[in-house]
């Protein structure tokens, strides 16, 4: 449910954007329309990617936005585990987007490992944001195991395929009572609409704004369309007729064609 500001609550922590940056393709200019076109306040960092060799992300993030540390890379829990208490020394932030994808070739997440991950984070007072295959049993045990978040792929990572788990997320939508954020496949902005119309709390993307031809422009269009989408949802879609038409005017004085 929304509160009386609509705000994306996470782990006590309010948030007016429902937009939230992938960084894995970061840049300057990625970064920067994000947040400016955008208005993204969450951007995540992988730790083994993101903080190492010359250019480091937490170089080109301004104070005022949350950072969100991942464990990408990691393929089992106790390798996420240790990546989640680097990454919290490193940045001071208690964030973590939890990943554990031991699968090379379609990068698919391990819903077992995360979620034992997930029951050790939690207790250290670590804000658990964990990315898995849609999969209402598992994401109920989430939620007891302390999961601030729950937050499923759209369609594989870097695929731009959109909505491939569209009926799977609805059942969490509907199910769970933590804010699902789609993460992971959404390519277009009407499909991160798509996805704020179904009630989603909020998407992530990355790929689909780092190989925009305009990356503002994509940025700010991402921007629109997670708003729209948003208040679409807030505004309770109308009625769908599945056969026939109704007349969107009255008809009465009108004589009937013979």
């Amino acid at each position: 449910m929304a509160n009386e500001k609509d705000e994306l609550m996470i782990g006590g922590h309010a948030f007016t954007s429902r937009f939230i940056l992938g960084s894995g393709k970061y840049s300057y200019d990625l970064i920067d329309s994000a947040i400016n076109n955008a208005k993204a306040q969450i951007i995540t960092m992988a730790l083994r990617r993101n903080t190492t060799g010359k250019e480091n992300i937490l170089n080109y993030i301004p104070e005022g936005i949350t950072i969100l540390p991942n464990t990408s890379g990691s393929t089992n829990a106790e390798e996420a585990i240790r990546t989640a208490r680097i990454a919290r020394e490193l940045s001071g932030s208690n964030f973590i987007k939890l990943e554990v994808v031991p699968d090379k070739k379609y990068l698919m997440p391990d819903n077992y490992e995360t979620l034992k991950a997930t029951e050790v984070l939690a207790n250290e007072g670590f804000i658990v944001m964990p990315y898995m295959l849609p999969d209402l049993n598992i994401a109920r045990q989430l939620v007891d195991a302390g999961a601030a978040t729950v937050m499923p792929l759209g369609a594989p990572i870097g695929t731009n395929k959109g909505l491939s788990t569209k009926d799977l997320i609805q059942i969490l939508i509907d199910e769970i009572d933590l804010p699902i954020i789609v993460d992971a496949g959404i390519g277009r902005p009407s499909q991160a609409a798509e996805a704020m119309e179904m009630g989603a709390a909020a998407v992530m993307a990355n790929t689909s704004m780092a190989t925009a031809g305009n990356i503002p422009l994509m940025a700010e269009a991402f921007k629109l369309a997670v708003e729209a989408g948003r208040k679409a949802y807030l505004a309770k879609p109308g009625r769908v007729i599945e056969h026939g038409a109704v007349a969107s005017s009255q008809l009465t004085g009108v004589s009937a064609a013979k």
